[in-house]
């Protein structure tokens, strides 16, 4: 298989996914459901809607300021606009090809800032590592919170445990095996991988170098906390989901969340895996699906409504550059 056609499965496999498992979710829901399930979305109340839209808007205000954090200690402290509309910009990237947005919003900042690419690049890394640490932590408080219910639900999803663990302890030898030859690299095309990695190193070390570590820990957990806020208050948009706790909210975050990471922003799967998760707590299917829609439509929209804005305005502000 060569270079292109594993370029072009990649890019697109995500995205058949989502259309797939849009097609199957359509497939399993009678007449009857899928009228109920539109009956709640337009009799959602949507005034909560727009209080998870402006939740989310200021989350990623945050980000855009803790990545000035990170930026500072390399000598770069880029507009803030610039960062702004470079996030969003990479949010809407992601919707159309995995994981290029943070390729696209290091190559924006270093056009637009002149700030190198390795160095950018290794910041939104250290960014990417630094959230998966936060997402663990949700994953676990839900875990204490909710043990016995999550643990059942992960057997009947027959999650192995022993296989996830050795992957891990794989990939950290193999990643230490890299790093040990990429370091005695002294010629050829191992040498300039060296000098992106270290580019990468000296992005990511940018967090235990910055000065105001504490105000980096605040904006982390604002970001977070913005984020199960803005899920949080659509429950308020459905009446049957009024009432849900704390704990039921937080493991329908989760999913979600992972949900996000399987196909192109979620689409097909996220309200698949929030509605399933809702079900464990009592809501109704339809319910379920409903309110996994209006958050999965609501943030997609927003993403596309903001990042093709930033796309469009970045030239103009920047003119100069």
């Amino acid at each position: 298989m060569n270079s292109r056609l594993k370029n072009i499965l990649k890019n697109t496999l995500p995205l058949l996914l989502g259309v797939f498992l849009i097609g199957y979710s359509y497939s399993i829901t009678s007449a009857e459901d899928r009228k109920n399930i539109v009956e709640a979305i337009k009799e959602a109340n949507y005034f909560w809607v727009i209080i998870s839209l402006i939740l989310g808007l200021l989350s990623h205000l945050c980000r855009a300021v803790r990545w000035n954090l990170l930026l500072k200690p390399l000598g770069y402290q880029p507009r803030l606009i610039n960062n702004i509309m470079a996030i969003f910009t990479a949010y809407l990237a992601n919707l159309g090809i995995p994981r290029s947005g943070e390729l696209l919003r290091a190559t924006t900042i270093s056009t637009y800032e002149n700030i190198p690419f390795q160095k950018g690049f290794g910041t939104i890394i250290a960014e990417r590592v630094i959230d998966v640490i936060m997402l663990l932590l949700i994953v676990l408080i839900t875990g204490i919170l909710q043990t016995e219910i999550i643990l059942d639900y992960f057997a009947a999803k027959q999650i192995n445990y022993i296989k996830l663990i050795a992957l891990g302890v794989g990939l950290l030898i193999f990643g230490s095996l890299f790093l040990f030859f990429i370091k005695k690299a002294k010629s050829g095309i191992l040498l300039k991988i060296k000098h992106i990695v270290q580019g990468l190193i000296e992005g990511v070390s940018s967090v235990f170098q910055m000065k105001n570590k504490g105000l980096f820990i605040i904006y982390t957990i604002a970001i977070w906390v913005l984020y199960i806020a803005m899920f949080w208050v659509v429950k308020f948009s459905i009446p049957q989901t009024a009432d849900l706790p704390v704990s039921a909210i937080l493991a329908a975050f989760v999913a979600g969340a992972f949900a996000m990471t399987a196909t192109n922003g979620g689409i097909g799967l996220y309200p698949i895996a929030v509605s399933n998760i809702l079900l464990i707590y009592g809501i109704s299917k339809t319910t379920g699906d409903a309110f996994g829609w209006i958050m999965w439509s609501s943030q997609t929209i927003m993403v596309v409504l903001f990042g093709a804005i930033s796309f469009l305005l970045l030239p103009i502000i920047n003119k100069n550059k």
